[in-house]
């Protein structure tokens, strides 16, 4: 039996409240389990080994400095994305991000309205590929709840979708991957849109390191 494992993260906050974020931002990595990943995971953690980190990866810390990366440097932090961004080119996974640009929208009505129609979209214009899985695995740890809700609703006229929401986040490094999606696609649309970007997005990567990896991404979009 043919299997689809999608993993998905977000980033930002559905609310409208006084220094909330700009932007809203959901991202899918699939894995067809007939791809063994054994290889790519086993350089991911051979060189997270030499730069002597073993832990998670959770990429708003990362680039903040914050919690327990807020002892690193600038240096040891792009050093510990790196890999994974690498992980990320050698593996053999389908990408999507959805940028939900909240000056557009008024309410948080509203901003679940337009994210529930561009998952139905992405859901509907790969309607055949989905079908070719006997099971398709969604991780998601139900981290917003409307989130939550529009996903059941959008993989509902599926039979062979399971949620899975107790794993080990740690282990799951394609979750990982969708964690730093989330960032990448989120600070390409903030430079490409002009809105303002913190002082730990600024510095973090360089225009042209941006170019560069949104480019050799590109095949991977679904």
């Amino acid at each position: 039996m043919k299997r689809l494992n999608i993993y998905i993260d977000e980033s930002g906050d559905p609310g409208f409240t006084k220094g909330g974020s700009k932007l809203y931002t959901i991202s899918f990595t699939l894995h067809e389990t007939i791809n063994s990943l054994e290889k790519e995971i086993n350089y991911l953690n051979d060189k997270l080994d030499m730069i002597g980190y073993k832990g998670m990866i959770h990429m708003a810390l990362l680039v903040a400095k914050r919690g327990e990366y807020s002892n690193y440097n600038l240096e040891k932090r792009r050093n510990i994305f790196w890999p994974l961004y690498y992980f990320l080119k050698r593996s053999k996974v389908k990408i999507k991000t959805i940028v939900i640009d909240k000056r557009y929208q008024n309410t948080r009505k509203q901003l679940n309205k337009e994210l529930s129609k561009q998952i139905e979209d992405f859901i509907n214009i790969n309607k055949e590929y989905f079908e070719k899985f006997g099971k398709i695995y969604i991780y998601y740890d139900n981290g917003q709840e409307q989130l939550n809700y529009i996903l059941d609703s959008a993989f509902s006229s599926f039979s062979n979708v399971e949620k899975i929401v107790e794993f080990d986040h740690e282990e799951e490094r394609l979750f990982q991957v969708s964690d730093m999606l989330t960032f990448i696609d989120k600070l390409y649309y903030k430079k490409k849109n002009h809105i303002s970007l913190t002082n730990a997005e600024k510095y973090f990567l360089s225009n042209e390191q941006l170019k560069h990896i949104m480019l050799s991404l590109k095949n991977k979009r679904i």
